[in-house]
């Protein structure tokens, strides 16, 4: 306890630490921030996805799916073999079937032509790693801007001054 009753600043060590996981999850964050948008956005080359077969993984509760297909673009000269379509659940397509799906430039997958929530995740990791971050030098800085006390002597009715 310091003078004023108030605990002790944090550890540096712990502010070090938090500092470091902060800034690992926005380099988690950052480099997806252009993809996520144009997915969001449906922003990229138009195309047609072409179903051939489905994978799903049983979770508790629920059931994520995934199609994979082929992907050729509206003037045919981007072809993508054995990609996945993002947000296809299991009763969507079946085989052979064509959906429209919209090429951002992933490696592994088209998106449909209304965009994806992936931005969601995306957002709240970055939040998540400036607050993280941010988090051991916000009660510094609020000490810092804090405006000073009045002086006991000016508080006294009837002292210096009269």
């Amino acid at each position: 306890m310091s003078e004023t009753g108030t605990r002790q600043g944090r550890s540096p060590v712990f502010s070090l630490a938090l500092t470091l996981v902060g800034a690992f999850l926005l380099y988690l964050a950052v480099p997806n921030i252009g993809p996520v948008v144009r997915a969001a956005r449906a922003d990229g080359v138009p195309g047609v996805f072409t179903a051939e077969s489905v994978s799903c993984i049983s979770h508790p509760g629920h059931e994520s799916c995934s199609w994979s297909g082929d992907f050729l673009s509206t003037d045919g000269t981007i072809r993508r073999t054995g990609i996945t379509l993002y947000g296809a659940d299991r009763d969507m397509l079946r085989p052979g079937q064509r959906t429209p799906a919209v090429d951002i430039g992933r490696e592994s997958r088209v998106y449909g032509p209304g965009g994806s929530n992936e931005w969601v995740f995306t957002a709240l990791l970055l939040l998540a790693g400036l607050a993280v971050m941010l988090f051991p030098y916000v009660r510094p800085l609020r000490r810092l801007l804090r405006p000073a006390a009045p002086s006991r002597e000016m508080a006294v009715p009837g002292g210096p001054g009269r």
